[in-house]
């Protein structure tokens, strides 16, 4: 999309905890204020976005598309060190500061304040959420189109989620979908 739209696309990432919002140990618990285990395995990755965050705009994007690369098409663990370098080696980030930002204690917490104004303020319970400038907010599950779709899918995505508040849900139902979405 950035190479459509250039400067006329803005995503503003924010992080959202699912280990906060599936979690069974009650209103309480915060996945942001937990040592990195099994039930907050995101931890180590929200820190690295924020990390690339510092560095600027392209890093950061760069850093993020090398993430969702990693998750989304090498099925990577995004808890694994390793694979938070690479995303970081990818996007030429300057690897002794991003390095050295992940350690900042100041990180985490704010990833949980950006989760907490998410829930509260626009109802989000999954990722990924789009929350456009006029308040519509619209949770989306979809596959990767093909490259000659992708850019009418997002044209008419964002227009149905931004300016359709009244459009509660779509679902297909299951089966058959994603039957046929795949050659």
């Amino acid at each position: 999309m950035r190479e459509t739209y250039g400067d006329n696309l803005d995503i503003d990432w924010k992080p959202f905890y699912l280990a906060q919002a599936n979690s069974n140990e009650g209103p309480e618990w915060k996945a942001w204020e937990q040592e990195e285990d099994s039930a907050t395995l995101g931890l180590q990755a929200f820190a690295a976005a924020e990390a690339a965050a510092r560095q600027g705009t392209a890093a950061f994007e760069g850093f993020m598309l090398a993430m969702l690369r990693a998750r989304h098409e090498d099925r990577k663990d995004l808890s694994d060190e390793n694979v938070i370098l690479d995303a970081a080696q990818t996007a030429r980030l300057d690897m002794a500061r991003f390095r050295e930002d992940m350690k900042d204690p100041t990180i985490i917490p704010e990833t949980g304040k950006s989760h907490i104004e998410a829930v509260e303020e626009h109802g989000v319970f999954g990722v990924p959420t789009f929350i456009f400038p006029n308040g519509a907010s619209a949770f989306l599950k979809a596959y990767v189109p093909p490259d000659e779709d992708a850019v009418g899918m997002f044209e008419d995505l964002t227009d149905v989620m931004s300016k359709w508040k009244f459009i509660g849900e779509v679902k297909r139902p299951q089966p058959p979908w994603p039957k046929g979405v795949f050659a």
